[in-house]
């Protein structure tokens, strides 16, 4: 049997050794992108999870806060508790916004049984969330609820947007009421405007907060901002706790949580407001009622419509003086009771003038006539 040479047999080893290079380089490289991969979706993971963590954190931060400003607002009404041997009935209360915090379109729609499942639907939810807190200890509780709007702006607003006509919105307002002898709407007046509404909200809470017998006042269509003195004046008194915010949805209550500067408790009520806020429909100015006043002549720029329409005058030369005018304006029509004299155009110059001229005359004692 032949032998192989030694050069062939040195090149198919160095022919292996580098193909085993070749691989082990492939398989390097594939691994290296896979951990890498693998490290950019665990980065991704991991701030996931980091924000995950912090807005538990906040959450729960924001939760022993509100926890704090309840035990305040309790130890207040602790101090306080002879004015219940008076009135042991505690007052749960619910004022609402009804022209920033509309009820959803499914209730309207559906008029006087649409108004009593809102009121049901509402009364449920603040129900569920007492008994979890466990109020029921403090005996027997009276519900009210306020609703407080611009009912001819809101009712027209309604209409616009195509979420009711009129008629279903005032029934609707008339199943809510009738659904309970506490519940009641309070209607601002037409022409009133945002601010005289939230100066009665205010009022509202300023008053019932106050009262040894007020557990909670739910408050719907709360504003950070438009109410920031309200709650800072309730803060001080130490009677915040009291104060809980309803939220159509969770969306809605985490969008106003950069501008809350209070941490209050909330209760989130799905489906029974709209989530987005209605347009509100310009006001158009009617035209101006003017008549028939074709004929209609200006003394001293006012209008008279039953003034008779005179001829407009000869116009004057204003390059002459009066006493060459052809003819010369006539004393006696200007400044006396003469009727047949020649009217020009511009009475008042001539008049003055006449005047001036007749008192240089008596000043400088020369009579002269003016032909008539």
């Amino acid at each position: 049997m032949a032998t192989q040479p030694v050069g062939e047999a040195n090149q198919q080893l160095w022919d292996e050794t580098l193909t085993r290079l070749l691989n082990l380089s492939s398989a390097t490289v594939r691994r290296n992108a896979e951990l890498e991969n693998r490290v950019a979706e665990l980065e991704v993971e991991l701030s996931v999870w980091k924000q995950a963590h912090s807005v538990a954190l906040e959450a729960s931060e924001r939760e022993v806060k509100a926890h704090n400003v309840q035990i305040a607002a309790l130890n207040r009404q602790i101090s306080n508790l002879d004015s219940f041997k008076t009135n042991p009935n505690a007052l749960i209360l619910c004022i609402i916004n009804g022209d920033e915090m509309v009820f959803h379109r499914d209730h309207l729609i559906q008029g006087y049984q649409g108004g009593r499942i809102a009121a049901q639907k509402l009364t449920q939810s603040i129900a569920d969330q007492l008994s979890i807190e466990e109020v029921h200890v403090y005996g027997r509780l009276s519900f009210w609820i306020t609703i407080y709007f611009n009912r001819s702006e809101l009712a027209e607003n309604l209409a616009t947007n195509n979420i009711c006509s009129p008629e279903q919105f005032q029934t609707f307002l008339s199943g809510f009421t009738q659904a309970s002898p506490r519940f009641s709407t309070v209607d601002v007046g037409v022409g009133q405007g945002k601010d005289v509404l939230e100066a009665k909200i205010k009022e509202y809470i300023q008053i019932f907060t106050c009262f040894p017998q007020t557990l909670r006042l739910y408050f719907g269509g709360y504003d950070p901002v438009a109410y920031m003195t309200t709650l800072s004046t309730l803060d001080k008194e130490q009677t915040l706790g009291k104060i809980v915010i309803l939220r159509p949805s969770q969306s809605q209550d985490a969008d106003n949580n950069t501008l809350n500067i209070f941490t209050l408790p909330r209760l989130v009520v799905d489906g029974l407001f709209m989530l987005e806020k209605l347009t509100s429909t310009p006001k158009k100015l009617s035209p101006l009622a003017t008549g028939p006043y074709s004929a209609v002549t200006t003394t001293g720029g006012l209008i008279s419509p039953q003034s008779p329409a005179r001829p407009s005058g000869r116009p004057i030369d204003s390059s002459l003086p009066l006493h060459k005018q052809n003819p010369p304006p006539c004393n006696e029509f200007y400044l006396m009771t003469c009727s047949k004299g020649l009217e020009y155009a511009n009475t008042l110059t001539i008049m003055f003038l006449l005047r001036s001229n007749l008192s240089l005359w008596r000043t400088t004692q020369k009579r002269r006539h003016v032909i008539g």
